[in-house]
């Protein structure tokens, strides 16, 4: 049976390339098996393009992009980790020269997002501006879903934030998107997909049963909730008390820190200070 492959073009921003390292570090699958086998039967990733692992370099990888752009229009997945610097023409974010000039992430992400099938802005840098958008964000660092409403891009986007990113959220929408295509993603408002980012924190929390109590750390280390010393759970979306971390490991309330609420777009300028108590009033009044 012929195998159905995806090319995938990965491109980098501003940002630590911790995603990177954390879908690099998936356990089931593990990452030969995302790009060396059938993810889903007759489906296959094919990655084109990852400037931090790919052994190729200089003007043939650059070509690469070139290619995939003009003669797979509509057949590419586009995943971008990190913010986009826009900034003076957006010369703060580099990927390579082109004709002897800078070749920048955000004409990168310009001219393959509007003939990708779909791009995955990974990671909350990509999906929201993340870190290197925080105040007073000197390069002018934007969102994926930004650029591409400043530019009338309309090709579909997914958020999957987190900071870093979680690699089963990365595989599991990625499956789903080869399984069924990228309609059958149940979006929130956000973009995200419900799958991952359905429910709230606090609903799963171990300690939940402390806060229905009244019982509240008063510093860290003590038993009792953690939303006196900054704990973001009682707004924020993620599953990540009942997949936890390393390969089920842990996670940041169970190593005995409250959550950060990374994975929302207020993060990190509307999450400060991050071991405060902070209502959601706060949280608005720091946007403005």
């Amino acid at each position: 049976m012929a195998v159905a492959k995806y090319p995938v073009i990965w491109l980098q921003g501003a940002g630590c390339s911790g995603c990177s390292i954390s879908v690099l570090n998936a356990v089931s699958p593990r990452i030969q098996n995302l790009l060396l086998d059938e993810l889903v039967p007759g489906h296959q990733l094919n990655l084109m393009f990852h400037a931090t692992i790919m052994a190729g370099q200089g003007e043939p990888v650059i070509e690469v992009l070139k290619d995939t752009e003009k003669n797979r229009k509509g057949g590419y997945i586009l995943v971008v980790e990190g913010a986009i610097p826009t900034a003076e023409g957006g010369v703060y974010g580099s990927i390579g020269e082109r004709s002897g000039k800078h070749l920048t992430v955000q004409q990168s992400v310009e001219e393959l997002g509007k003939n990708a099938m779909l791009a995955i802005a990974l990671g909350t840098c990509a999906a929201y501006g993340g870190i290197p958008a925080a105040k007073p964000n000197p390069t002018a660092c934007k969102p994926v879903m930004t650029v591409f409403d400043e530019k009338g891009i309309e090709t579909p986007v997914v958020n999957i934030p987190g900071c870093p990113t979680h690699p089963d959220w990365f595989i599991g929408t990625v499956s789903v998107i080869l399984f069924s295509g990228a309609q059958a993603l149940d979006l929130d408002q956000l973009g995200r997909p419900r799958l991952f980012f359905g429910q709230l924190i606090h609903e799963n929390c171990p300690r939940r049963a402390d806060f229905d109590k009244g019982k509240f750390a008063q510093k860290l280390g003590e038993p009792g909730c953690l939303y006196k010393l900054g704990c973001k759970g009682h707004y924020t979306y993620a599953d990540c008390p009942v997949r936890q971390w390393n390969n089920g490991v842990s996670w940041c309330v169970k190593a005995g820190s409250p959550c950060l609420g990374c994975v929302e777009p207020e993060f990190p300028d509307g999450t400060s200070p991050m071991y405060e108590k902070i209502t959601l009033e706060d949280m608005i009044w720091s946007q403005k």
